[in-house]
């Protein structure tokens, strides 16, 4: 997978994020919209990846503790379903961060002027002790859901939603103070070739099917702007597979996950 999201008539249509309506969120998104602004093409997609990838993230693991809770213990298929999306989400959000820390930000410290380095690089100590806590719960989330199919109990899985209520809480937590300290930063300094080179070369391990799933969760609940700077990164190939068979599939997954059709 790359950088980058598809949309299609089963992908819900452009809206307001539901993040955007928590405290200080305008705040934030008026300060990167004013950057990515004066920013080529190339720098605002990488902020629109950067909070789609945020929203989706939060939006799923929030969810899969929700539906986790409620969850009957021993129906081998349901559990299967919830724990495989929790992997997904875990495999994602762990690639994320490894292109986080080997190639996005020291691509933005070299781009900083020098007033702007030291405080860049003091949230970013903050930003790596916040994922490498992540990431141990990300790996804590898997084995809880591993026991949950091997067991078919309600211990394990309280066990489970309970591990993904806190991932979930840790995840959001990071992501805004991301987002508020970070972003700018990225929208307002990071030069366009080295986000198409990062783009280019970041690809995450997953499967057609996997891919057409995530693309689709990415768009769930982007704004129209967001929408337009991931569709426009698209690759055709990739353009054209969501609108053969990638919608439908995604539309399917959605379903067989939460009960329902995505938003519309």
């Amino acid at each position: 997978m790359t950088a980058a999201a598809v949309g299609s008539r089963t992908v819900p249509s452009p809206r307001a994020a539901l993040d955007d309506s928590r405290a200080g969120r305008d705040d934030v998104r008026a300060a990167m919209d004013a950057a990515l602004a004066a920013r080529p093409s190339s720098a605002s997609r990488a902020v629109a990846y950067q909070r789609v990838l945020h929203q989706l993230v939060r939006r799923e693991l929030r969810m899969l503790a929700e539906l986790a809770a409620w969850a009957p213990d021993d129906e081998a298929v349901r559990t299967a379903t919830l724990t495989r999306h929790a992997e997904l989400m875990g495999r994602v959000l762990l690639h994320h961060h490894a292109v986080e820390r080997d190639s996005l930000w020291p691509a933005l410290l070299r781009t900083l002027p020098a007033e702007r380095a030291g405080n860049a690089r003091d949230a970013l100590d903050d930003w790596a002790d916040r994922c490498a806590r992540i990431d141990n719960l990300l790996r804590d989330v898997g084995t809880a859901g591993r026991q949950w199919r091997v067991c078919g109990s309600a211990a394990t899985r309280n066990v489970f939603a309970a591990t993904c209520r806190v991932l979930a809480e840790a995840v959001d937590d990071q992501t805004r103070a991301e987002e508020r300290t970070l972003l700018p930063l990225l929208g307002a300094h990071l030069e366009s070739q080295e986000w198409t080179t990062i783009a280019r070369s970041s690809h995450c391990r997953l499967s057609p099917r996997e891919q057409m799933l995530v693309l689709g969760l990415a768009l769930e609940d982007a704004c129209a702007g967001d929408r337009a700077r991931l569709l426009d990164g698209l690759p055709r190939a990739s353009r054209a597979a969501w609108r053969l068979t990638g919608g439908r599939h995604y539309r399917t997954a959605v379903v067989r996950l939460r009960g329902e059709p995505p938003a519309a």
